[in-house]
């Protein structure tokens, strides 16, 4: 049909008479979609996915471990490079397509429907093991509800006349002893049980109720709790840190995690560490961003999101990185002076002629400490707040171990901010777990089978079955199987789902198509800066990222830490044949799915019925050059790719994808012969 001479292609294009059907119903499908009660409910979710437990107990370890103020540097470069255009792309991607992440992916290209697929067993696979962790902290929460915290100080045992701290208690200390022998009762290795932790298991039969009575309606639901997971951890992180900074020795904290050592960017693992840090406190890869911005209005401006979101999580890493080390700082300094007074009073035992009064904490610094030959010869402690603040844990050592210590020292209101500490985990894990299942809910949502409409079912269903696989973490191997979960259920299969994403949209669906899309939705097109991240940059570093990574963990036999029972510490321990297989497995399980869907498609076993079925064509739109060869009818091979032809819309398909019925008062008799009048 020839257009007028006033008519640019763009407009022709829309006032095509089978575009103007999609407009009408596309606003009859918005209608129909789940959608966010307000703003801040879709930023609540999107914030408490993205800022999880590693912002509080991972960020700062690795600020500290790598240069201090330094490792700021290749942070920020990753967060500019990776993070936010990545969380731009998810969160444009699920906003244009109106789909969850398995919807999403077939309507780019049919050849990349594996990603979704990959992304929900990548979000089930980190979603069982993570309510885990929530498990533990509830654990210690009910523990917190004492006068005198438990591993405030060690049990005791009779010997002879007197009793003493049970020597493994004396050695390893009251936290550590707590964490390993009452909560976990953790085995000597991965290989032996010894049977199921009832407390523990109440533990995480509660914690999937909980999970389930919060996403059982969808965003009806989930979408509310987020009220609290989303405000009350930072509210706990401000009192912290009013409390933190005022500690005795918070300033040497401080002063150690943020000093800048330059020297250390010159190691490839910071940057490494850089980039892993920034990937995986986004929450890309697992679907959930893909799927919570489905639920957005068309015209959302999701650039906008994308850049609040990011500028939020590196806030927070920063401010817990303070609350953190100003508590350390604090307990550094502790046993910085409790390790002095023991040296003073070994020495006053030894020479009558010093005791607590004559040999003051400066003499002692300037006669003993700094005579080396004298410390051996007396068999005197070293000394060193430096030490202390080096030997920071990341992780359940510093949750659990490091930083329950510190509350010790508060005295008396030790168990109040231990129950805010924990609440504050709970808050944080809960938050992120709503968001790691919602990349397995919104992909069977958007399925379209019947049994897939009741989200009571599905949710219950999902929950269930993880709680019955989580029982493998309430053993007393357990914390073994959740470190096998977590080395290799996400870290493999999260940074190829990122690749494959960034590759599919820089070079399958063409960045071109995308800020058109974008363009459609915000007004504008994105910046270049956007189009050479995803089409070169972001590519690039991922693709290196997932190289290191697979050398860092199979350059040499494949390790995990077992706790020993005569030196009460962690010492590294190869797994069992079978423990390897289930780490290929947990890998595998989500990797193959990318190829596999690929291939079964190219083999024809399944057909794709995205853009040839008509609520499909209207939900996006219409189709782009990517999926065309998907859509030419078996018997017009040679037809123009370029054309839309009424048959692929009216073609049979199954009723239970079917759109709504149209509204009575819609003319689509009208807009056709109007469509054919102007053009």
């Amino acid at each position: 049909m020839p257009k007028s001479k006033g008519t640019s292609e763009n407009d022709a294009e829309l006032m095509h008479p089978l575009n103007q059907e999609v407009i009408i119903e596309q606003e009859i499908l918005d209608h129909e979609r789940p959608a966010w009660g307000s703003k801040f409910q879709y930023f609540g979710m999107v914030i408490s996915t993205a800022v999880g437990l590693g912002n509080v107990w991972r960020f700062p370890y690795l600020c500290q471990q790598h240069g201090g103020g330094a490792f700021l540097i290749p942070y920020l470069i990753m967060l500019f490079v990776e993070g936010m255009p990545l969380l731009y792309l998810e969160f444009a991607a699920g906003q244009h397509f109106r789909k969850g992440s398995m919807g999403t992916w077939n309507l780019v290209h049919p050849m990349l429907g594996g990603v979704g697929v990959a992304s929900a067993v990548t979000s089930f696979i980190v979603g069982v093991y993570y309510n885990a962790i929530i498990m533990w902290c509830l654990f210690y929460l009910v523990h917190s509800f004492t006068g005198t915290l438990p591993w405030s100080s060690c049990p005791m045992e009779p010997k002879g006349n007197i009793t003493v701290p049970v020597l493994e208690c004396d050695v390893s200390g009251p936290t550590s002893y707590f964490w390993y022998r009452n909560a976990l009762e953790v085995s000597p290795s991965i290989e032996e049980t010894q049977g199921l932790k009832w407390k523990m298991l109440l533990c995480l039969i509660f914690a999937w109720c909980v999970v389930y009575a919060c996403i059982w309606k969808g965003i009806k639901s989930s979408g509310k709790v987020v009220y609290v997971t989303a405000s009350f951890p930072y509210i706990v992180l401000f009192i912290f840190l009013g409390r933190g900074v005022t500690l005795r020795g918070a300033g040497a904290g401080l002063a150690h995690m943020f000093t800048p050592r330059l020297d250390r960017l010159e190691d490839p693992q910071v940057w490494l560490d850089a980039a892993t840090q920034i990937f995986y406190s986004f929450g890309l890869g697992f679907g959930g961003m893909i799927g919570f911005s489905s639920y957005n209005p068309k015209k959302n401006n999701c650039e906008k999101d994308a850049i609040i979101v990011s500028i939020v999580n590196w806030f927070t890493a920063i401010l817990a990185s303070v609350v953190i080390f100003s508590v350390l700082g604090f307990k550094a300094s502790v046993m910085y002076d409790k390790c002095i007074l023991r040296n003073i009073e070994t020495i006053s035992n030894l020479y009558p002629e010093w005791n607590t009064t004559t040999l003051t904490e400066e003499i002692y610094l300037h006669e003993f400490q700094a005579n080396k030959t004298v410390m051996s010869a007396l068999n005197l402690t070293d000394c060193s707040l430096k030490d202390d603040l080096d030997n920071a844990a990341q992780g359940t050592g510093l949750a659990f171990i490091v930083f329950t210590e510190a509350i010790n020292e508060f005295g008396s209101s030790a168990p109040f901010w231990s129950i805010i500490f924990f609440l504050m985990l709970l808050s944080l894990g809960f938050g992120s777990e709503f968001g790691t299942l919602e990349g397995v809910t919104a992909s069977l949502y958007d399925l379209k089978h019947p049994i897939f409409r009741k989200k009571w079912l599905v949710s219950g269903t999902l929950c269930l079955v993880s709680m019955l696989i989580g029982i493998l973490f309430v053993l007393g191997s357990g914390s073994y199987w959740v470190g096998l979960f977590d080395s290799f259920g996400g870290s493999f299969p999260l940074i190829t789902v990122a690749l494959v994403e960034s590759f599919g949209i820089g070079w399958v669906y063409g960045v071109d198509n995308f800020a058109r899309d974008i363009k459609e939705m915000i007004g504008h097109e994105p910046h270049p800066y956007w189009k050479i991240m995803w089409k070169f940059i972001a590519p690039l570093f991922i693709a290196v990222l997932l190289a290191a990574t697979l050398i860092s963990k199979f350059i040499k036999p494949i390790t995990y830490s077992v706790y020993s029972y005569t030196e009460y510490i962690m010492v590294p321990e190869t797994y069992p044949w079978w423990g390897g297989a289930t780490a290929a497995f947990l890998v595998l399980s989500s990797v193959l799915c990318i190829p596999g869907v690929a291939l079964a498609r190219k083999l024809g076993f399944f057909k794709f019925e995205g853009p040839t079925s008509k609520n499909i064509v209207i939900e996006t739109g219409g189709y782009t050059q990517s999926t065309a060869a998907f859509l030419k009818p078996d018997n017009d091979s040679g037809h123009n790719s370029d054309e839309i032809n009424d048959e692929y819309v009216t073609r049979d398909r199954d009723t239970s994808c079917a759109i709504p019925e149209r509204p009575e008062k819609v003319n689509f008799d009208d807009i056709l012969d109007k469509a054919e009048s102007k053009l």
